[in-house]
């Protein structure tokens, strides 16, 4: 190439040096280097032209920087073992928030209001069951979420070792079913309410309303672990304010009653049925607890962990549960609140307060926050599905955990369209019956890790997909089956009313998860020194 002749050179980013090649034009002026036999108006084009396509490519470098620093972050770690060298996370307040906000939900808020109207609990009733059975279920969420930090396996991995390797299996694939489930029981609530929106003019299309549910989910959980804890650290803030719009509202509306009090067998029954929904509520995150904290170094205090657990998880859970109950007891003075009650549900009762009489246009707004507050409340079911079907059979764990969770919401949004139409109330009525499998999960893991491995020492992560040295999972597996009729037992729902259950009050009372637990333990205490014994594991 002669030294007259220019060359230009692109960038990574497709952008062009328009340098001269040759040492012999270092001195020369700007008017020598341009080509003579080009017209001024044609090079002031072809200047204009450039400057155009590098400010293009410049905004085209920047969204791929973007998607490059998301990808970066995205998770490609499956069901294996987290290494203490991918360990980063030392404090607590990071994988705690995720749930302060998966649980400053409209779906805690929802439960809150059955006390009064399902159960006829008046509201100062209703918040002593919300504060014994909440702080009964949590307990368990926090002391799993230590297991995390301390040996970095997925809770369906570490079931494993608490149940046996059969029996987590089987849990694993319970769990699958129980998160695409919960999945669409919330977003159904949450599709009614942007449905109700603009009432009168365009309004939301059901099946759209999940979709964009499923859709924002979607986005926040595609990227893994580190963007889900991002987003929930800060996603409660807007939903807080308009739990406490709600709270002004009814203050100044003066519908709230606290009710009479009432004792006996019926109100006893009332109680039982009601705790046994809040406990299956906050319980619910136990088969997923370590799974946002397997990024914690393994040296962070445990009781720190713990204590940080609870209390991320009492506020929400005591705050919403207990607004619920108060607008509830609203709809026995407020025909108003009464009448959108009966016609649309919870939602109803929601938009009643906030929209007709009161804060009209930013009550809508209020309850679009609020409708989607959900995607919290979706993001850990529609993570840890994918950790749970990989955790079921070792195939499956060859499909990438991104895959599964697209599969996973795909299932759920074309469930809850269908649901929303036809089959609502079997939805809600399977998943408070799939809830009493927490209970019997609970109590067959901490007989195991406190009476047959005497705390954490008592572990060997290194056998997490050894089918020869894990616990086959024989006592697990008769726990979980035995325990089965003591739900059946105690249960006490709309379809089916067990021999005990059925005796308590005129309506029955629901002990479903006690007996299962109860019969859980006893079942699996007989059984494990047999197993160990003969099976040596």
């Amino acid at each position: 190439m002669s030294g007259k002749e220019a060359y230009e050179i692109h960038d990574l980013e497709g952008n062009v040096d328009r340098s001269q090649s040759s040492s012999e034009h270092v001195g020369s002026t700007n008017s020598e280097k341009k080509n003579p036999y080009v017209d001024v108006e044609d090079q002031e084009y072809e200047d204009e032209q450039y400057a155009s396509g590098v400010a293009e490519k410049s905004r085209l470098g920047w969204c791929r920087r973007a998607v490059a620093t998301l990808l970066d972050k995205a998770e490609t770690k499956g069901v294996e073992p987290v290494t203490d060298e991918e360990k980063t996370d030392i404090s607590p307040w990071g994988p705690a928030s995720m749930w302060f906000s998966a649980n400053m939900v409209i779906a805690a808020y929802s439960l809150g209001a059955l006390g009064p109207l399902v159960f006829s609990l008046n509201f100062g009733t209703s918040v002593l069951t919300i504060v014994f059975f909440n702080l009964l279920g949590l307990v368990s969420v926090a002391f799993f979420s230590i297991f995390g930090a301390e040996f970095g396996l997925r809770q369906m991995v570490l079931s494993r070792f608490l149940l046996g390797n059969l029996t987590a299996r089987a849990f694993a694939f319970i769990n699958v079913i129980a998160c695409v489930g919960w999945g669409v029981v919330n977003t159904i609530v949450s599709a009614q309410l942007l449905h109700m929106i603009n009432s009168g003019g365009n309004q939301c299309p059901p099946w759209a309303g999940c979709l964009i549910i499923i859709g924002a989910t979607v986005l926040i959980t595609f990227f893994g672990i580190r963007i889900i804890h991002a987003y929930e650290r800060w996603s409660w803030v807007p939903n807080f304010a308009v739990f406490l719009v709600i709270i002004a509202r009814l203050a100044k509306n003066g519908s709230f009653q606290n009710g009479e009090w009432t004792s006996g067998p019926s109100t006893a029954g009332g109680v039982l049925s009601f705790g046994s929904a809040i406990f299956g509520f906050a319980s619910g995150w136990t088969t997923y607890a370590s799974d946002y904290t397997v990024y914690m170094k393994k040296e962070a205090n445990k009781y720190k962990i713990f204590f940080t657990f609870v209390l991320c998880l009492a506020f929400p859970l005591f705050f919403c549960m207990i607004l619920g109950a108060a607008s509830a007891m609203g709809t026995f003075n407020n025909t108003t609140y009464a009448d959108y009650y009966n016609n649309y549900s919870i939602g109803g009762l929601t938009y009643a307060i906030l929209v007709p009489d009161s804060l009209h246009g930013f009550g809508q707004f209020c309850c679009v926050l609020l409708a989607l507050s959900t995607v919290a409340n979706n993001i850990p079911n529609m993570y840890s599905v994918a950790l749970s079907a990989q955790a079921t059979w070792e195939p499956l764990a060859k499909i990438p955990r991104v895959v599964w969770t697209l599969a996973a919401n795909g299932a759920t949004l074309g469930i809850s369209i269908a649901a929303y139409y036809k089959f609502e109330n079997f939805m809600e009525n399977f998943m408070n019956s799939i809830g009493y499998y927490l209970a019997i999960y609970i109590s067959i893991a901490l007989s195991e890790h406190f009476i047959y491995r005497k705390g954490f020492k008592g572990y060997d992560i290194d056998q997490w997909n050894r089918w020869d040295l894990l616990p086959i999972g024989i006592a697990g597996c008769s726990a979980l089956f035995v325990a089965g009729f003591g739900v059946a037992l105690g249960m006490s729902q709309t379809y089916w009313t067990g021999e005990i259950g059925r005796l308590i009050g005129d309506f029955g009372g629901d002990i479903g998860f006690e007996l299962g637990a109860g019969f859980a333990f006893i079942v699996y205490n007989v059984l494990r020194p047999l197993e160990i014994k003969y099976m040596g594991r």
